[in-house]
């Protein structure tokens, strides 16, 4: 199994890819945010399974995306979202806060809010996954707010994203966390187990009392890597990148909100989203074999799609 150590994160510190010129609008974004990842940065992301790119949102939009964001939680969020199973006592080593965490979390926050929907098809993050990828046409998937509250907020244990939705090929989706707050350890930032991408589809422990999660006598929690992050930030893993991250400490909100991207031949297996086409952000859609959408705009089997 892949191990963490401390050259991988000063690594991903050092390829940290975007950047932000300080006291400008959003006309200052310096050459290198418009431009795609640099070579270094596609082979650590290839080899380790995940890469942080700086200032994506400059501090103006991300002012406006939480300011939005602070209205969708308090208006249609659900606050009783936090992923259950016994797994939780191997990451809340308080025993009294292992039924009180909480998470705030909500899907496909472009139906809520204008700024998120200009979020998801934002250039130079379009660009940097699509480059990531290889590829000239890219799909948005779906999107989802995963917040902690300040004290309680709830861990995620170690898992992949291809159970909650699963796709032929989980090294042609990448999932996106765009960060409205500073992200640390104390706040319970993301952590990943670099280079388990590598290990594909992995079987995890599903039932209907437990979140799906990997063993946790085999994927150990301190095996992984720490990857704290700055609002504006944008952290980029492939669907088969084992990560999880842990309580909520600080007095500070942790929102995140997940954008998944895929190559739109990448079939879709089950799960959320499941049936219907996203919305291309990149090239134009490939005619995939055996599957069409109507004129509805539902994907069919391509026998039951009429002229």
């Amino acid at each position: 199994m892949p191990c963490a150590n401390s050259a991988i994160f000063e690594g991903a510190q050092l390829l940290s890819s975007l950047r932000y010129t300080e006291g400008g609008d959003d006309a200052t974004f310096s050459k290198e945010v418009r431009e795609m990842v640099t070579p270094e940065q596609k082979r650590f992301f290839q080899e380790q399974g995940f890469l942080r790119l700086e200032q994506v949102f400059s501090p103006q939009e991300v002012e406006e995306l939480r300011s939005e964001l602070d209205y969708i939680i308090h208006t249609f969020a659900d606050w009783n979202a936090a992923w259950r199973g016994e797994w939780r006592k191997e990451y809340v080593d308080d025993p009294t806060l292992v039924e009180r965490v909480k998470l705030v979390a909500i899907h496909e926050l472009q139906h809520y809010s204008a700024a998120w929907a200009r979020a998801i098809l934002k250039p130079e993050l379009v660009n940097a996954v699509a480059d990531l990828l290889d590829t000239e046409a890219l799909e948005f998937h779906h999107c989802t707010l995963h917040a902690k509250p300040p004290g309680e907020g709830a861990p995620f244990p170690l898992h992949q994203d291809d159970p909650f939705y699963p796709h032929e090929d989980g090294l042609l989706y990448v999932d996106a966390l765009v960060h409205l707050d500073d992200a640390d350890e104390e706040t319970g930032c993301i952590h990943f187990l670099p280079g388990s991408h590598k290990l594909g589809r992995l079987e995890h422990i599903m039932g209907p009392d437990t979140a799906p999660h990997l063993p946790t006598d085999k994927f150990r929690f301190e095996d992984t890597v720490g990857m704290p992050a700055k609002a504006g930030d944008v952290v980029v893993f492939y669907l088969w990148t084992v990560h999880g991250s842990a309580v909520n400490r600080s007095n500070r909100w942790r929102r995140i909100v997940r954008v998944g991207y895929r190559h739109p031949a990448n079939r879709q297996l089950g799960g959320q989203a499941m049936g219907r086409p996203g919305i291309m952000v990149k090239g134009v859609r490939p005619k995939v074999e055996g599957i069409a959408v109507d004129v509805y705009g539902n994907w069919q089997p391509r026998e039951t799609v009429r002229a």
